[in-house]
């Protein structure tokens, strides 16, 4: 199956999270659907074949910011500045070093590789990066309050649909929340999929309006978004599961009690990504709480647990062949790209991800709970048909497989009782008891 990668709207860059909060009120003397000028249903004379210049732009903006408001409900508290740059100046910028904490990037890359993701010929970060450097079309900045737009043009080249997304995300800032605080990267990536859904939302809603009503600024041919087919396109279905399964949900919510309900979401998040996929999971179905031992010898160490999710462990299946590609296209909801629900990791009820540092090389213990046993039984009949069918794994006895090549060369012991699924990870079989005795 070929794939067709979708761009990246944005990136968020925050600073700090800002606590959900009702919304908060506007300027009694702004109108909605009115901003500096210029109504929502204007028509601009602006030229867009040479770019824009520094007016052209600034109405843009305008009524841009105004037609986010008709379709939201929600006032802008102050005008955002909006900066266009080139890629290759976004890609310089994405490019500088930051501080990372050792131990927090060690724990994370033991993450993606018990989710064959990204094995121990590269670097994590290293694999994000690629698909960040040639995705993203603009990002959202809090700290500055500002957003920029990433084009494949010296000139300023301006994508409505981005800018409509990227201006949500102020406006979010300014009245609602970005949310935060999340107990790891799987509720984060659910609480993703409320902020970059109702972005998408919007902006699925505002191209609507300009094929039904509003003159609107024509798209430009290319974004200089470069093609990811080469890339870890598992990885990228994991950054991209908010940007897909967001908008159904937001839509969902909007069904039930129109924008008031959406901003119910701000205040009261999905919990996991497992409520994102399936929508009517929320609110009551949580994630159960998983208690993984420390069972380990003194050669390994224990770090901090983390939590996989229902939509990385899809993204994982997919990435090894161990589900029908094709499934990725089957029945997405009304506003989603792509359908994340697949028979072998639906009945995911919750899971703990504990690494293991040791001096020859790390490992970990990964316990998944399930819905029935039956859910059990066919996620660890497709894990190990991942280990012995893409991984070349040989049996070595008692649930005991070693893949003796390639990037993702260990030991892994997998067992099952009753709804639990229990994968051990270490460098050598001798050292799988050393992680966690039997």
């Amino acid at each position: 199956m070929k794939l067709r990668l979708l761009a990246l709207a944005c990136c968020l860059v925050l600073a700090g999270c800002a606590a959900p909060v009702a919304p908060s009120p506007a300027p009694d003397s702004d109108r909605l659907g009115v901003e500096n000028g210029y109504a929502a249903n204007d028509t601009l004379a602006v030229t867009t074949e040479d770019g824009l210049n520094d007016t052209e732009l600034d109405a843009v903006v305008a009524r841009t910011m105004a037609r986010v408001e008709v379709i939201r409900g929600l006032e802008f508290t102050e005008t955002v500045p909006v900066e266009v740059i080139p890629r290759e100046q976004y890609l310089n910028r994405s490019g500088r070093d930051t501080t990372v904490d050792t131990a927090v990037e060690r724990a994370r890359e033991q993450r993606y590789e018990a989710t064959l993701l990204v094995g121990e010929d590269r670097t994590v970060g290293g694999a994000f990066a690629e698909i960040y450097g040639g995705s993203v079309l603009g990002y959202y900045s809090s700290a500055s309050n500002r957003i920029v737009l990433v084009t494949a043009n010296e000139t300023p080249t301006v994508d409505r649909g981005t800018l409509a997304h990227e201006l949500l995300h102020a406006l979010q800032d300014q009245r609602l929340s970005l949310l935060g605080g999340a107990d790891g990267p799987d509720e984060a990536m659910a609480q993703t999929g409320v902020v970059e859904g109702d972005a998408r939302y919007v902006e699925t809603r505002y191209e609507q309006r300009c094929e039904t009503e509003w003159d609107c600024i024509p798209r430009p041919e290319s974004s200089g978004a470069g093609s990811i087919a080469d890339r870890n396109l598992g990885l990228y279905l994991t950054v991209y599961a908010p940007y897909s399964e967001g908008p159904t949900f937001v839509h969902r919510a909007h069904q039930r009690g129109g924008w008031d309900a959406v901003n119910d979401l701000y205040t009261r998040p999905p919990r996991s990504s497992e409520q994102l996929i399936h929508p009517g999971d929320y609110p009551e179905d949580r994630p159960a709480r998983i208690v993984v031992p420390d069972r380990s010898t003194a050669a390994f160490d224990r770090a901090s647990p983390t939590t996989v999710g229902e939509a990385t462990l899809y993204a994982m299946l997919w990435q090894q062949r161990a589900i029908d590609r094709g499934s990725l296209r089957d029945n997405p909801g009304p506003y989603s790209a792509y359908n994340y629900s697949a028979p072998a990791s639906e009945g995911w009820a919750g899971d703990r991800l504990v690494p293991y540092f040791g001096e020859d090389g790390d490992g970990y213990v990964w316990k998944l709970r399930w819905e029935t046993e039956r859910d059990a039984r066919q996620f660890a009949r497709a894990y190990r048909g991942m280990l012995t069918d893409s991984l070349n794994a040989t049996t070595e006895g008692d649930g005991v497989y070693r893949v003796s090549d390639g990037s993702y060369e260990d030991a892994f012991r997998v067992t099952q009782e009753g709804r639990t699924v229990r994968i051990v990870n270490a460098p050598t079989v001798e050292a799988l008891d050393e992680v966690r005795k039997e």
